[in-house]
């Protein structure tokens, strides 16, 4: 079964709520009743989107929360950001012009997790020579395919 697809916006929403330990039982159930926590990170997510999907898509919705989705189409700067949230990890960001990447110190658990959210034309790959250092985590640079 193909993977539900999230905007990149409705992702980070969703990505904030499972920070909160919260199961996806009771993200699905708080979402559709719109019992949702006020977000004082920078983002400043007030879930619109998210709700918008659980009300116009439930089963894309439901799909995603339980069994994780692809984001629709990523930029740069939103991959950052999904590391932020989902991965509670300030990346550096590159936005040297036709080098632009995000780099990241990722457990194989973490790396995988990120491999499964990213939009087609995007690749994630071991800096060269980086090896796991102590706490099980490897340099990646998560770029455009092909650069």
């Amino acid at each position: 079964m193909p993977k539900s697809k999230l905007s990149q916006w409705d992702a980070l929403q969703l990505e904030s709520l499972k920070a909160l330990g919260w199961s996806n039982e009771l993200i699905i159930e708080r979402v559709i009743s719109g019992d949702l926590p006020k977000d004082d990170s920078k983002f400043q997510f007030d879930y619109a989107g998210l709700r918008a999907v659980a009300a116009d898509e439930p089963d894309t919705f439901k799909s995603a929360v339980a069994n994780g989705y692809q984001i629709k189409y990523n930029t740069i700067r939103g991959i950052h950001s999904w590391i932020f949230v989902a991965l509670k990890q300030d990346a550096e960001l590159i936005l040297e012009p036709g080098a632009e990447a995000v780099a990241a110190s990722l457990t194989e658990t973490e790396a995988t997790a990120l491999a499964n959210v990213l939009s087609f034309g995007w690749a994630l790959t071991v800096e060269d020579g980086a090896a796991a250092d102590a706490d099980g985590r490897t340099a990646y640079r998560v770029a455009p395919a092909g650069q």
